[in-house]
């Protein structure tokens, strides 16, 4: 059984801070390109902040200085640092899982709200 538990999601003012957390089970995590995705309402489902097994960070354009991806393979946890929030950071947050080609694994968590508001 693969379990992605994603956490840490809330309401926050815009500027604040929010870490986002994901404990995955059943997989080899070190194995795993682990990977942050949101999707708002009524919006695609868009990639966020990525990690390779090797802990190369990458990240999309609009939250580039802001948020840190980062992964504790002892632990078998990603953790998304989101810094300076944006009303437009509001989405549901997912923890994402990758092996790709061959084995094309592919894995999600339940998802966490995260809303930006005053």
């Amino acid at each position: 059984q693969v379990q992605l538990v994603e956490s840490g999601g809330g309401l926050v003012q815009p500027g604040g801070s929010l870490r986002l957390s994901c404990a995955a089970s059943g997989i080899i995590f070190s194995l795993y390109t682990m990977a942050w995705y949101r999707q708002a309402p009524g919006k695609q489902r868009e990639l966020v902040a990525g990690i390779t097994t090797g802990g190369r960070p990458n990240y999309a354009d609009s939250v580039k200085g802001r948020f840190t991806i980062s992964r504790d393979n002892a632990k078998n946890t990603v953790l998304l640092q989101m810094n300076s929030l944006k009303p437009e950071d509001t989405a549901v947050y997912y923890c994402n899982a990758n092996r790709g080609y061959p084995y094309s694994a592919n894995y999600w968590g339940q998802g966490t709200q995260v809303t930006v508001s005053s």
